[in-house]
């Protein structure tokens, strides 16, 4: 079975959500479902339907967390080495075209998000930088367009 890598932060982040989700949500919509079933004919009762569909998203979560959290290899990133660019490391990119940097840190799928500088290492810049060394060329083929950057520093 894959390993699914992630640093500490966040395999900590998905324990709290599952947690969340069969400590709270899950008893509140066991509620919202009794009570919406007091009200009466089930077949019309748009209450009832909306929190069965809720019970539903909500065990379908709870299953893929917990295959998550089981196939997680949690990988410190002040473990790895620091002469090239491998998970959990930050970069800082200069787009060569333009001469604006960027700081991303690589991560896996269930951690990244852009606006907070995080990238996975499966997306397609992600796999681009992966094993690069400072002073590396990388071309990325954008919907914008090419894009050349330089990888400045390894963090």
């Amino acid at each position: 079975m894959e390993r699914i890598p992630i640093t500490k932060i966040g395999y900590e982040n998905l324990k709290a959500e599952l947690v969340r989700l069969k400590t709270v949500e899950r008893p509140d919509n066991i509620r919202a479902i009794e009570e919406a079933r007091a009200h009466g004919d089930l077949s019309e009762n748009a209450e009832f339907h909306a929190a069965k569909e809720r019970q539903a998203f909500i065990e379908s979560r709870i299953t893929e967390l917990e295959f998550k959290l089981g196939n997680a290899e949690v990988i410190e990133p002040d473990t790895q080495p620091k002469d090239r660019a491998v998970f959990g490391c930050g970069v800082i990119l200069e787009n060569v075209e333009t001469g604006e940097e960027v700081e991303y840190q690589l991560v896996g799928p269930d951690e990244s998000d852009i606006e907070e500088g995080r990238i996975s290492i499966q997306s397609p810049l992600g796999l681009a930088i992966i094993g690069k060394e400072v002073g590396a060329e990388i071309i990325l083929q954008a919907p914008a367009g090419r894009r050349t950057y330089e990888l400045v520093e390894i963090q």
